[in-house]
């Protein structure tokens, strides 16, 4: 049975809000909290850039649900520190923790100072530093060199059982080469063919039996007005390929491209209604699709009441769904 959680965008809401939607959240019938980790926002207009690995040790005491991050060990954050992170929330909070990597963008790592590296480089520098995240797990020590450095590294504080790795992925290739190596799947929503392409790549990749998880991105407002303009205004910074996500590395450079954006672009990458059967359809076809795990994200800014409509209407009506099956 597939779980409906709320996605905390750090980018766009203080901490301390975010805390506050959590909980929130929490009380509507949301079952999980996903994270975003951001050092810089999208666009000015977002204007956040809380430090989520912080943030989760408040939230997760405050709110009794399972949490996941997003993160890109090897630029920003060594992999050993990530390590020492998740072991410590997991030891904390056992089995209510996962970590979901990617290869990263330059709008948050190329703060170092260091070189941007090109696609290829950047995914073999993110499995180099699962596989030693993996090693300090298991109570190793670890010493590489390469596109990794770390010398007699070992964790002293490790939770029962270490958090799962979700391999993060917008593209059918990443997605396949994520497939034997992952402890499953995390994507974005888009059009239904382009989604599957992804599904069937992490299949084909060694991913069959390994969890998916969906972060949905969407818009609900009261008015079909009201949704367009909190999309608009918030998110249309997002709506590229990644490629062109990646390599960006200016929040100023973001906020120039998006105004070449027009506003009925943005709903092939964003659900944008305030209808609230057409979002549940929306989910229940990812349902079908396999995902387990959905993860919803109001790009726009009204997130109380999304939380408290989405959680009187649809995950009700989506549960009552799911247990007729």
């Amino acid at each position: 049975m597939a779980s409906i959680g709320y996605h905390a965008s750090h980018e766009q809401f203080k901490p301390s809000e975010l805390l506050r939607y959590a909980s929130l959240a929490a009380q509507h019938g949301f079952t999980f909290i996903n994270s975003s980790d951001h050092f810089h926002p999208w666009s000015k207009r977002q204007g956040q850039s809380g430090f989520s690995f912080a943030w989760l040790g408040a939230a997760m005491y405050a709110v009794p649900l399972p949490f996941g991050v997003v993160c890109s060990p090897g630029q920003r954050y060594h992999p050993a520190i990530v390590a020492q992170a998740a072991a410590t929330i997991a030891e904390m909070f056992p089995d209510r923790f996962w970590i979901s990597v990617g290869s990263g963008e330059a709008l948050n790592e190329r703060i170092t100072g260091e070189k941007w590296p090109a696609k290829a480089e950047r995914n073999e520098r993110l499995k180099t530093s699962v596989d030693i995240i993996r090693s300090l797990f298991r109570g190793e020590t670890v010493t590489h060199h390469g596109v990794v450095n770390i010398e007699e590294a070992k964790l002293y504080t490790l939770p029962l059982s270490p958090p799962p790795i979700i391999g993060a992925a917008v593209t059918a290739e990443t997605a396949e080469w994520m497939g034997n190596w992952a402890d499953g799947l995390i994507t974005v929503s888009a059009p239904l063919p382009d989604l599957q392409k992804v599904v069937d790549a992490f299949y084909r990749g060694g991913g069959k039996n390994k969890p998916m998880y969906l972060k949905v991105q969407l818009s609900y407002d009261k008015t079909e007005e009201g949704a367009m303009r909190g999309a608009y205004d918030q998110w249309r910074t997002n709506i590229f390929a990644g490629t062109v996500l990646a390599d960006l590395w200016k929040v100023e450079q973001f906020d120039a491209l998006g105004e070449m954006v027009q506003p009925h672009e943005l709903t092939k990458m964003i659900n944008i209604s305030p209808d609230l059967d057409v979002h549940a359809n929306h989910i229940k076809n990812y349902i079908d699709m396999g995902f387990e795990k959905i993860v919803l994200h109001n790009v726009n800014r009204e997130q109380e009441l999304f939380i408290e409509d989405f959680g009187r209407y649809i995950l009700p009506k989506l549960n009552a769904s799911q247990n007729k099956m």
